[in-house]
């Protein structure tokens, strides 16, 4: 069985994860796969840099949902979820102040299948990027 880990970062609540992982676990059976959902907060504790959390999602193979393209744009981070081999999934918010939570949860669940189908089908690392009223696109 294929085994996933998937990151919520910080600027997400970590609720979501909590919640997302308890609600894909019945599915997982039924997809025969295993994807696991953790909160970077949690993980990795309040506040870690950028610098020190890539790394170490990167040696679980893990992939990373985030609101901060700053991690794209800004090269020496790009670099760094590249050479440690982590995908990311961002996305962009309507906002600068980003989604509401209730907006990021409907988000998550109503994209829930197509995050499944890019973490299956790509192998990190690899970046693709959405906005509330578009799909998923490779970058």
């Amino acid at each position: 069985m294929k085994s996933f880990v998937v990151y919520i970062d910080e600027n997400l609540p970590r609720q979501l994860a909590t919640g997302l992982n308890e609600l894909v676990q019945p599915q997982n059976k039924k997809d025969g796969v295993e994807i696991k959902i953790l909160s970077i907060k949690d993980e990795f504790g309040q506040g870690t840099p950028d610098e020190e959390w890539i790394p170490k999602v990167g040696k679980k193979n893990g992939i990373v949902i985030t609101q901060d393209f700053r991690i794209q744009a800004q090269k020496h981070q790009k670099e760094l979820y590249i050479e440690n081999g982590v995908g990311i999934l961002f996305f962009n918010p309507p906002s600068n102040s980003g989604f509401a939570y209730w907006e990021m949860v409907k988000q998550l669940v109503n994209r829930w299948d197509e995050i499944k189908q890019i973490v299956k089908k790509n192998k990190t690392p690899f970046a693709y990027r959405c906005s509330a009223r578009t799909k998923f696109e490779k970058m």
